[in-house]
């Protein structure tokens, strides 16, 4: 009777599982978001030898000013690639946003010649955003309803947009743009240019979001797994497409900073920023398979990018460079992603 009693006992439950490797991963996350902080540290102190000037207040605000608009892109990037998702397409949104704007607004001839009528100055922002807005919708319909691949469908959409905006402006420039367009490129706050505010005032935004909401856990579970994401109960599909707009109403947002500080909407703007954007996303810890980064390690990879630059102009070398530098970053942050992370990138 007791070996039939043994046979039939129940087993004890397992204890629970110890808490200790999640805050371990939690603790090498926060490290890794610091990862860049001596590099950056290093290339000031570099910065500084190659020319006294590159600490100096003024070129500082110029280094933050000038990676501001593509800082906006990396940041709309980011949010895409945490998705397990890429947006090409970012890149020519950033110029026929405000494009088409300008064309509202700017070129009554044209607008005439398509029965559309002028539209007044201050639609200008309010059309920059909306054309963000349903180019993002648009990426959305394809890759989230009708199951196409990302890549593809953004790398079409970047040919398309482009050939739009050349397409709409003759080749030329669009100028004598209005004050609703030039004033968040060209005004300053506080005795800092408003470009540099807004993009800190967005990836400050971005941080509590992506790392302190339910939305932002959402992204990283879809980019982590999407299967396990839509068990859980995650609307996978209505968050892809939500980030998927998100992005591209920051990048033609970025679009409006640069053509208010330009004062004009060149037919080619944006056109190879995508390359800078990936690189300053790739060695600020972003990872290209989904679920892993950090919007602050985004921004540091974006200003570590830019003062490097930055120190490389002060040395004298030519910006024919920079697309070296750009490819040679983003294959070194690979390399190194590869090796911390243990896992092969596909």
């Amino acid at each position: 009777m007791s070996d039939t009693l043994s046979t039939t006992k129940t087993p004890s439950p397992a204890p629970p599982p110890s808490a200790a490797p999640s805050s371990r991963s939690l603790a090498i996350a926060r490290l890794r978001d610091l990862a860049l902080v001596p590099a950056i540290i290093a290339v000031a102190i570099v910065g500084s030898i190659v020319n006294p000037v590159f600490l100096s207040s003024d070129n500082i605000i110029n280094v933050l000013q000038s990676m501001s608009e593509i800082a906006i892109l990396v940041l709309a990037q980011t949010i895409v690639l945490i998705t397990g998702k890429m947006d090409l397409s970012l890149e020519s949104t950033f110029g026929l946003a405000p494009g088409i704007a300008a064309w509202l607004i700017v070129d009554p001839a044209l607008t005439r010649g398509l029965g559309l009528g002028v539209l007044p100055d201050g639609w200008a922002i309010p059309v920059v955003l909306l054309v963000g807005a349903l180019v993002g919708a648009f990426n959305g319909l394809l890759i989230v309803r009708f199951g196409l691949n990302g890549f593809i469908v953004t790398l079409g959409m970047l040919i398309i947009l482009r050939g739009l905006l050349t397409g709409i402006s003759g080749g030329q420039t669009f100028f004598a743009l209005p004050e609703s367009m030039t004033y968040l490129g060209s005004a300053s706050w506080f005795g800092v240019p408003a470009s540099i505010w807004v993009s800190l005032l967005l990836f400050a935004a971005g941080v509590v979001v992506l790392g302190h909401t339910r939305a932002g856990r959402a992204l990283y579970a879809i980019g982590g797994n999407s299967d396990a994401a839509r068990a859980a109960g995650i609307r996978t599909d209505r968050v892809l497409w939500i980030a998927l707009i998100v992005a591209s109403v920051l990048a033609a947002l970025a679009g409006l900073l640069i053509s208010g500080r330009l004062a004009a909407v060149p037919s080619a703007q944006g056109s190879g920023a995508i390359f800078q954007v990936f690189a300053a996303a790739v060695i600020g810890g972003v990872s290209l398979n989904g679920g892993r980064g950090s919007v602050f390690g985004a921004f540091t990879g974006v200003l570590l990018l830019f003062m490097i630059i930055n120190v490389l102009t002060l040395a004298g070398v030519p910006a024919q460079w920079t697309n070296f530098l750009n490819g040679a970053v983003i294959l070194v942050a690979l390399v190194v992603s590869r090796i911390t992370g243990g896992k092969a990138q596909t």
